[in-house]
């Protein structure tokens, strides 16, 4: 055919038919383009082609249709993949937007960070400011534990590397990667998780980085840029949600603070106005004189409680000023000048609240306030009864009607029997002349108060202090002397030794008696220190056979020391004769006579070996098991001799 000449529609250069055989090639790729063929099914058409012998224009034509067709399927995978993307970076944000609870909030984000990058494992660490570390917060796909408590220093392996220098590393191989520090800690626990490939994003607030986001896999495997944004688009998301979660955990904390606060200022403002009101009654109280009994109904009826005043049993230990808890009790100590004058105890209150305790600390200052009060106005009365015993130890002359009016205005009946006391504080041997002085003063402080409510008298004497106090009915010199010490050593914190003498019968019929006992007492009170047992209290007879030389004469009951030691020592063999008719004191006589040989005995007494060992069987019920030993001997045998020389002068 001629160039002039028109080309046939049937020539392979004819428009018409290149356009026909493009479209004919192009046909299967749109077929597979719009069903989403797998890239391998782009070769079928060039092969099926070539299997039935199409010409080279045709293979040439649908292999450049198939080009044109793989590029435009990885255009729209691309776009597909983004627009996936987009949507779980949406979702995700929408999700996380949602979440209040930090750890809901961690263990989504790394959940949906495994699911965006379709990693194996997916794990989130958080920054240690105090130990300037970052250290795993949540793993999602993780199967060891080593791995799972992994701590990172700044710097080390990838994840140290990106929480120091805020920007995103991604490995391929990190046992191969030459950048990142390794560490035999780290690198165990990567191995143990058995990982190769690993992003990490930074989560940064701001210019603070608060922690990393990490997707990994077990096999190799390299990070595409648009991953790496994604991730990190992803992280900036997940920084805003942990934040969020922190400030609404914050704003919960704070809320439930300020709650609490609001309880416990209502609580207090109730407090506070019971504290005032108590405050108010007891500055009235002062005002117009009242007593302990007034402030203890005062402080029970604010506190809802009983409390009492107490001026024995105190524990020294509590003193203070400060109420301390006894069991279920409330105790506050009334106290002055270092001196212990009693408690107010609260029952019934376990749990005391703070207000409470200082209402009950302040009650017992003016508790002790009252007191003090009360001691100097009767400070005149303790002179004046410190004066009567005076002249009874040194005017013994004078008037009884006298001193009977004298007493009887002190409230003191000095018909009845009294006991002399003689009390001295024991101070350390360094002590200063002013420090014995300032004891002197407190000692005689608390023996008149003892004295006054025992309604009896006490005076300084001889670096001490001496009382005269009643003798109740049934009780003996030696109690007396045991309650005065224990009383004066509680109130002064410091041991106080007590010497009695023997009871004087009517010190008003009788003043010069007083004289003599109060020897007595003082030569009990020397004893008492010189035998080591400072800070006790005991009578003449408490010594045995010694108390004949300190009695000087005198007894309790019976008027004569000799027959009080004879009573006391062997009295129940003589009563046991006297009431029998038996001959156990003879017994006795004769025993010790033959050097306490049972067999020399009973030929003294001409009575059989065993009437001798019943007689002495029953010695010992009636004297004690001991009544042999070196010490009891003698008292004994001292006793015998002397109810032997009282029977001849009465014969």
């Amino acid at each position: 055919m001629s160039p002039d000449q028109p080309a046939r529609r049937d020539h392979p250069d004819h428009p018409a038919h290149r356009d026909h055989a493009q479209s004919s090639s192009e046909a299967p790729y749109l077929e597979l383009l719009a069903r989403g063929a797998a890239p391998d099914a782009y070769e079928r058409p060039v092969l099926v082609a070539r299997a039935d012998g199409a010409s080279s224009e045709t293979i040439a034509a649908l292999e450049a249709a198939k080009h044109q067709a793989l590029r435009v399927r990885a255009e729209l995978e691309g776009r597909r993949r983004r627009e996936a993307e987009l949507s779980a970076l949406y979702e995700t944000a929408h999700d996380l937007a949602g979440l209040r609870d930090l750890d809901a909030v961690l263990a989504a984000i790394v959940q949906r960070a495994r699911s965006l990058l379709g990693t194996e494992v997916a794990y989130l660490s958080l920054n240690d400011p105090v130990a300037g570390d970052t250290y795993m917060r949540v793993t999602e796909g993780s199967v060891s534990a080593r791995f799972q408590e992994l701590r990172l220093g700044m710097g080390e392996g990838l994840g140290g590397l990106v929480a120091q220098t805020a920007r995103p590393y991604a490995t391929e191989s990190y046992f191969d990667d030459p950048r990142f520090q390794h560490t035999g800690i780290i690198d165990s626990g990567v191995r143990d998780e058995g990982l190769v490939a690993i992003l990490g994003v930074p989560l940064t607030l701001g210019s603070q980085v608060i922690g990393v986001l990490f997707a990994a896999d077990r096999r190799a495997r390299v990070f595409e840029r648009e991953q790496i944004a994604l991730l990190g688009s992803f992280a900036a998301h997940a920084a805003v949600a942990i934040d969020t979660a922190n400030l609404l955990a914050e704003t919960r904390s704070a809320l439930a603070e300020l709650e609490k606060a609001n309880e416990i200022i209502r609580d207090r403002s109730g407090v506070i106005e019971r504290a005032s009101d108590v405050h108010d009654r007891l500055t009235e109280l002062v005002l117009r004189g009242g007593g302990v009994h007034d402030v203890t109904s005062a402080v029970s009826e604010v506190l809802d409680g009983t409390v009492e005043f107490t001026d024995t049993g105190v524990d020294p230990a509590g003193a203070g000023g400060h109420a301390v808890r006894r069991g279920d009790d409330w105790v506050a100590t009334v106290s002055a000048g270092g001196e212990l004058l009693g408690a107010l105890v609260l029952h019934g209150h376990p749990a005391l609240d703070p207000v409470d305790q200082r209402t009950l600390e302040r009650a017992a200052m003016v508790t002790s306030l009252l007191l003090l009060a009360r001691r100097s106005a009767g400070e005149a009365e303790q002179r004046v009864r410190g004066e009567l015993l005076d002249d009874l130890l040194d005017a013994p002359d004078r008037e009884p009607r006298l001193l009977h009016e004298r007493a009887a205005r002190l409230h003191a009946d000095l018909d009845a029997p009294h006991v002399v006391l003689a009390a001295r504080i024991e101070a350390p041997y360094s002590a200063t002349a002013d420090r014995e002085s300032a004891d002197r003063q407190r000692l005689w402080s608390a023996a008149s108060h003892l004295a006054a409510t025992r309604h009896g008298l006490a005076a300084a004497r001889d670096g001490g202090t001496v009382l005269l106090l009643p003798l109740s009915t049934g009780d003996s010199a030696t109690a007396l002397a045991g309650q005065a010490a224990k009383h004066l050593g509680g109130a002064l914190h410091e041991p106080v030794t007590v010497g009695a003498s023997a009871p004087v019968d009517a010190p008003a019929a009788r003043p010069g008696a007083i004289a003599g006992a109060y020897e007595e007492a003082r030569r009990c009170l020397d004893a008492l220190r010189l035998l080591g047992r400072s800070g006790e209290g005991a009578a003449a007879e408490d010594f045995g056979f010694l108390g004949l030389l300190l009695a000087d004469g005198r007894d309790s009951r019976a008027g004569s020391a000799i027959e009080g030691f004879v009573r006391r020592t062997i009295g129940e063999v003589v009563e046991y004769d006297r009431r029998r008719g038996t001959d156990l004191i003879r017994t006795l006589d004769a025993y010790f006579a033959c050097g306490m040989s049972p067999a020399r005995t009973k030929d003294e007494l001409h009575v059989h070996v065993n009437t001798v060992a019943q007689r002495l069987e029953r010695i010992g019920r009636l004297l004690g098991q001991d009544w042999q030993s070196p010490a009891r001997a003698l008292e004994v045998q001292l006793a015998l001799r002397l109810h032997g020389l009282a029977s001849a002068v009465t014969r």
